[in-house]
């Protein structure tokens, strides 16, 4: 199934903003997150966003695939650091954060 560039680079993108030591790192995410997710993320969220599509009944994913199915595939993925926990900061929390502030 193809699947248009931008929507493969919002992946990679929302995957990579989970990385608390990424030079380019979002704030948010260095102050709450101890371990981000890695490179087979973007790719769960890829072909995760194609079986959606095809489901139903689509062509191809949009970003919005990827935005609803990312709390399912990030969850497991991402470490919240003490900090994230004494304050009750939760994966979800800082998951929606993320899809709510990565440009499109």
């Amino acid at each position: 199934m193809p699947i248009s560039d931008n929507v493969v680079n919002y992946a990679v993108k929302l995957s990579a903003s989970t990385r608390p030591n990424e030079e380019a790192g979002n704030e948010y995410v260095k102050k709450w997150v101890e371990w981000g997710a890695g490179p087979r993320a973007s790719q769960c969220l890829v072909l995760g966003a194609k079986a959606k599509a095809l489901l139903d009944g689509r062509p191809t994913p949009t970003i919005e695939d990827i935005q609803s199915l990312a709390p399912d595939i990030l969850r497991h993925r991402i470490l919240p650091n003490f900090n994230a926990e004494a304050e009750g900061i939760k994966i979800d929390d800082i998951i929606d954060h993320l899809i709510k502030n990565i440009e499109v």
